[in-house]
């Protein structure tokens, strides 16, 4: 008989794993002493304490990713700008350099470094930088002409507009060409009005402040139409002492190439 309740027993410890002695044995009076682990959360147990499985967070949703265009693009910029991990555009394209900064950026906060700009990257470079100004997503051009003053819609034109920054190329009506300007300082500000071209000089250099002024369609006393590699590589950061500047110098050449002397010139805001 005890020999059948000890094998009985030997039975149970090897089905639950607990710690069996004999009756007598160092003088316990149970039979069976079982050891139980620490009690652990299990694994499959919801944070909440309910049985239901727990599930990992979903992944940050993708906002933008190289190829994409538009304006938002252009905020996206503008603020890696402001934090100093891109240096140019802002151009509306989601190129190689701005999946760079935006892969820099990530890194520098301990985030994967995937160069798109997720839900969570994008809440973080929002918190760090301010809403962009108009001027801040245009900085280097790229901005929609307004409509063209009423001046302009007759014969050959060069339509300047002060308020949307732009130069539009017209020849009946019709817009030609278009193309971002910068324009004069407080202190030396462009003229505006009603003027024409009266002298054109291809590799003009300033008398005046010794700088170049190639392309130079020159329309109201030493002010003119003219290229200018300080706007090409600071945009609308600088400005001019009062002549209309041009950053794409293969617009403004195939411009130069067009305009004869005696074509009208109006400045408007």
């Amino acid at each position: 008989m005890g020999r059948a309740i000890a094998a009985g027993l030997a039975v149970l410890a090897a089905l639950t794993g607990c710690t069996v002695q004999a009756p007598g044995e160092e003088g316990h009076r149970s039979p069976v002493r079982i050891e139980l682990p620490d009690s652990t959360p299990s694994p499959l147990r919801s944070p909440t304490g309910d049985d239901r499985p727990g599930t990992a967070p979903a992944p940050a949703r993708v906002l933008w990713s190289p190829g994409d265009t538009g304006r938002d693009v252009r905020e996206l910029q503008a603020r890696l700008r402001q934090v100093a991990w891109l240096f140019d555009g802002p151009t509306g394209t989601y190129d190689e350099a701005t999946e760079r900064a935006v892969s820099g950026f990530q890194g520098k906060r301990g985030l994967p470094r995937t160069g798109r700009t997720d839900t969570v990257t994008w809440q973080r470079l929002r918190g760090m930088t301010h809403e962009p100004g108009r001027w801040e997503l245009y900085l280097m051009g790229g901005q929609p002409a307004d409509p063209p003053d009423a001046r302009c819609r007759a014969g050959r034109v060069l339509c300047i507009d002060k308020t949307s920054r732009t130069l539009r190329w017209m020849v009946d009506g019709r817009t030609v060409s278009t193309m971002a300007v910068r324009f004069g300082s407080r202190g030396t500000p462009t003229r505006e009005g009603v003027f024409s071209v009266y002298w054109k000089s291809r590799d003009h250099v300033s008398t005046l402040y010794d700088s170049p002024m190639p392309y130079a369609m020159f329309f109201s006393g030493g002010q003119a139409v003219h290229y200018s590699r300080d706007f090409a590589a600071r945009g609308y950061a600088g400005g001019s002492h009062g002549c209309v500047n041009v950053r794409d110098e293969q617009a403004i050449a195939e411009l130069y190439a067009q305009v004869r002397n005696g074509d009208k010139v109006v400045v408007s805001r």
